[in-house]
């Protein structure tokens, strides 16, 4: 029996970014919500270990020669609200997919003798600020535990924390309220089907890179009531970085959106829309003016 669970694109909707800390991450405050759309995971029992990428990014990802390791190790820690332990890798370059990380962590707690063959269907693109690695990574543990009867949700939610401070909020997938590293999280109440519009440059970013780049001024706490009235604190370091995200957020401002902000550490910039036809004007419109820009129509949930 196959397992298939969706991965839907996390969206930071504002990011306050408050102080270092000495373990390399970042004390912050974000409201987490989740589009419509995203990757899947596919997960069924096999006579030995196996893994595969489709879809239109599967060409930034690369899956291992060799059957995963049974332990996860140290390389499997992501996030893409705060930096690796490793500063100098990129989200674009990574050592080891967290897909593969969630497996080996979840066999070695629950199920040691099995084996599986795990299909990422992956359709968001990769270091674009949009938790596809974390989404992906949170959905292998779901489903996983489906496939094996596994209901056992602080077991899981502590694997997740070992995977990435964005895995937490993603393997719960709902709207949240996210402090500490982003992974102490309150849920909050469904935001109710927001029309949103993403749009990413084809241009990766470094996490690490926008996080070194932070001027390190505390601007102020995040209501997350009103969450509209926040802000990114993440997006003039990525536009420093990578002034093109300054042209999607100019492009998605001039198209009649209620709210137009970067998501994470960019450069995937999102718009909310007050109807779906607006929303989808303004994909059409994104789509003849930037035919290099990837984009997708969705909504929050």
């Amino acid at each position: 029996m196959a397992i298939a669970e969706p991965a839907p694109a996390k969206l930071n909707l504002a990011l306050h970014v408050r102080r270092r800390r000495a373990d390399g991450y970042h004390d912050l405050e974000t409201l987490f919500a989740f589009a419509r759309h995203g990757d899947t995971v596919t997960v069924e029992l096999a006579e030995e270990e196996a893994f595969e990428i489709t879809g239109p990014f599967a060409h930034q990802l690369s899956a291992p020669e060799a059957p995963p390791r049974r332990t996860p190790g140290p390389s499997c820690e992501t996030s893409d609200t705060g930096p690796r332990r490793s500063p100098g890798r990129s989200e674009a370059e990574p050592s080891d997919n967290l897909v593969l990380c969630a497996a080996r962590a979840f066999t070695a707690r629950f199920a040691p003798d099995a084996h599986h063959a795990i299909h990422l269907a992956k359709h968001l693109p990769v270091a674009s600020g949009i938790g596809g690695g974390s989404a992906d990574a949170a959905a292998t543990l779901k489903a996983l535990a489906h496939l094996h009867g596994i209901e056992d949700t602080p077991a899981l939610t502590e694997i997740a924390r070992t995977l990435g401070a964005d895995v937490p909020a993603c393997l719960l997938g709902r709207p949240a309220f996210g402090t500490g590293r982003g992974d102490d999280l309150q849920p909050l109440a469904a935001l109710g089907d927001i029309p949103a519009l993403l749009v990413n440059p084809n241009v990766a970013v470094s996490t690490a890179a926008v996080f070194a780049a932070w001027d390190g001024i505390d601007r102020g706490p995040l209501d997350p009531g009103h969450w509209r009235e926040g802000r990114n604190d993440l997006e003039p370091p990525a536009r420093a970085l990578a002034p093109v995200v300054g042209d999607v957020l100019e492009t998605l401002d001039a198209t009649g959106a209620t709210l137009a902000r970067m998501s994470g550490s960019g450069a995937t910039c999102f718009a909310l829309y007050a109807t779906p036809v607006a929303r989808d004007a303004a994909a059409v419109e994104v789509a003849l003016a930037h035919p290099d820009w990837w984009y997708l129509a969705t909504s929050l949930i």
